[in-house]
């Protein structure tokens, strides 16, 4: 029995910054609906990941990893990981993951383990994931992250709260 690979991934491109933007507030949208108010899913959300996706794209510097993945042309996910961002000195870690994100219609084909694979590899690295996001933290578990006991409320909203996990 054979098993088709159903996504490709791929770095992304300026090419793709539209696309992004619009996965990563979509994939927000689904994720976070219930725990962020509307402002982070409209225009003004969108138009702040079209810069962040500019920046990340321009960025060429060897100790990050950007991956997409595509299904049937279209981009449905993506992850983005490097040289710790966070503010510990020192960090738990050389790598962080900044984001993995993928579109929930494309949840269980096993692009969400090949974009982590992509960026981390099996390397040390530390992610910060929202309290309320038991599916993600599953997900990390299976990885050989586990919650180090550090949290954080989100800067803009003091209820969001986001928990370290290490491996």
């Amino acid at each position: 029995m054979s098993t088709e690979l159903t996504f490709r991934l791929r770095e992304p491109c300026s090419d793709d910054v539209e696309a992004l933007a619009r996965v990563h507030v979509q994939a927000w949208r689904e994720t976070y609906a219930d725990q962020l108010p509307e402002e982070f899913f409209g225009e003004q959300a969108l138009d702040f990941r079209r810069r962040i996706w500019h920046r990340i794209i321009a960025d060429v510097a060897p100790e990050s990893s950007t991956v997409l993945a595509e299904r049937e042309g279209q981009v449905v996910g993506f992850a983005h990981a490097g040289r710790p961002a966070s503010p510990e000195q020192p960090p738990p870690a050389d790598r962080e993951l900044f984001m993995i994100y993928l579109l929930e219609a494309h949840h269980g084909c096993g692009a969400a383990q090949a974009m982590l694979d992509a960026v981390l590899g099996n390397a040390p690295a530390f992610l910060w994931v929202a309290a309320i996001n038991p599916r993600a933290q599953a997900f990390y578990r299976r990885n050989g992250f586990e919650f180090d006991g550090v949290e954080k409320p989100d800067d803009r909203v003091r209820t969001f709260i986001e928990r370290r996990m290490v491996r």
